[in-house]
């Protein structure tokens, strides 16, 4: 039986961080764990992650989608947080924005790991960005830099 199974350490990985500004006050708690775990854990230098900051999370697709196209990064990982209000805006911006980017992933085969939050209030969003739930966006850069690990190596055998 062969097994392909991967750690998290991706020194030398090119990563961008796509960062929804709508809801910024939470969305910055989740940038601040993927990056702490980017460099802390994963050990890749701050010069190989670039960040890109656009208007909320439904615009986050069309640019994963330019990054993804371009070839020149080995991983996405995508912030934003989305609450949900009295209509069901709520849930067609989280499921087109989630859709988008999982056809993103398989069309250009970059792994893009959410660290979309999608809440029904502002305390879970809270809760989901640092305090008794975690940090949503340090756990969208653990599971980027295993599945940069896991890409590279099917790459190699394949």
């Amino acid at each position: 039986m062969n097994i392909i199974q991967s750690g998290i350490t991706a020194k030398h990985a090119s990563i961008v961080i796509i960062i929804a500004r709508f809801n910024e006050f939470i969305n910055k708690n989740l940038l601040l764990g993927a990056l702490d775990t980017l460099k802390r854990i994963g050990q890749v230098e701050e010069k190989n992650i670039l960040q890109i900051y656009v208007p909320g999370t439904y615009e986050i697709s069309v640019a994963a989608s330019y990054i993804a196209k371009s070839g020149k990064y080995d991983a996405i990982i995508v912030i934003g947080t989305i609450i949900k209000g009295d209509t069901d805006h709520f849930k067609y911006i989280a499921g087109d924005t989630t859709s988008n980017l999982l056809k993103i992933s398989t069309q250009y085969l970059i792994p893009i790991t959410l660290g979309i939050l999608t809440t029904n209030s502002i305390e879970q969003s809270i809760e989901r960005s640092g305090t008794k739930m975690g940090n949503k966006g340090s756990e969208a850069a653990l599971a980027v830099l295993e599945m940069i690990n896991v890409m590279k190596y099917l790459k190699k055998i394949l």
